[in-house]
């Protein structure tokens, strides 16, 4: 099937690694130009040279206000256009609600929470009909993980903001979608695994409670997140979509 990706042009935040990165491979496979961008200058540069000559990287971190605007601005002005967006940010630290400071929650608040919306908001404002942008949030916007306290608490907010917005830019045909991953195999994971000693059982266990009795690979997650920024997916928009093995219980 013909994504309709040829040409396109798409900004990834988080874009050097895990989730961001295999959404930037499978775009750029269907013809995709894509400005990869994370705080990361090397692996930045290291991606976009990976990804050949339609990607270039762009070091920025989205808790600074500036960030959404210096992306368009390399978007438009190395491929001419710009017509949707991934945004990623990493995933906070772990520790339960309760056992988080002011300050882990205010820093927390800026990058994950503000830092999306302002650059949801700076995007689609920047789209024109046809536009799409998809959000990366986690099954902890449904459905709580224990451990995961930051996120449990700022994702089911981010849900509901990308709806808000799905809403307000949908007459000028612009998309916003939620994509809830949940175990995939990024760096994340492999860090929350290994948190208990021993890596190898507790993928084992968190494989156990998914009805396809595995964990994701990220580029399972870029495959679904390309066709939903791609014109295919053009009548979706205002969803959450988990790509979760068929974790959440929930319709």
């Amino acid at each position: 099937m013909d994504l309709g990706l040829d040409g396109r042009v798409y900004v990834i935040t988080g874009g050097s690694r895990g989730l961001g990165y295999a959404t930037a491979q499978a775009l750029v496979a269907d013809g995709a130009r894509v400005v990869v961008s994370s705080r990361d200058p090397q692996q930045v540069a290291t991606a976009a040279a990976a990804l050949g000559p339609l990607a270039v990287g762009v070091a920025a971190d989205l808790a600074d206000q500036a960030t959404p605007d210096r992306l368009i601005q390399a978007a438009t002005s190395r491929f001419g256009r710009l017509d949707g967006a991934l945004i990623s940010v990493g995933g906070p630290a772990p520790g339960t609600a309760a056992a988080m400071t002011d300050e882990q929650w205010r820093s927390a608040f800026e990058t994950v929470f503000l830092g999306t919306v302002r650059a949801m908001r700076a995007i689609a404002a920047a789209l024109t009909e046809g536009g799409a942008i998809g959000v990366v949030l986690s099954t902890t916007a449904k459905s709580p993980l224990t451990g995961l306290g930051l996120s449990n608490g700022l994702r089911p907010g981010l849900a509901m903001a990308a709806k808000d917005m799905a809403d307000e830019y949908g007459p000028r045909g612009v998309r916003i979608v939620g994509l809830l991953p949940g175990r995939v195999m990024t760096d994340r994971n492999r860090e929350l695994f290994a948190a208990g000693g021993d890596p190898a059982a507790a993928a084992a266990e968190a494989a156990a409670e998914i009805p396809l009795r595995r964990i994701g690979e990220p580029e399972e997650f870029g495959k679904v997140a390309a066709f939903l920024l791609s014109p295919a997916a053009g009548y979706v928009t205002g969803v959450s979509i988990p790509i979760d093995g068929g974790y959440l219980r929930a319709l």
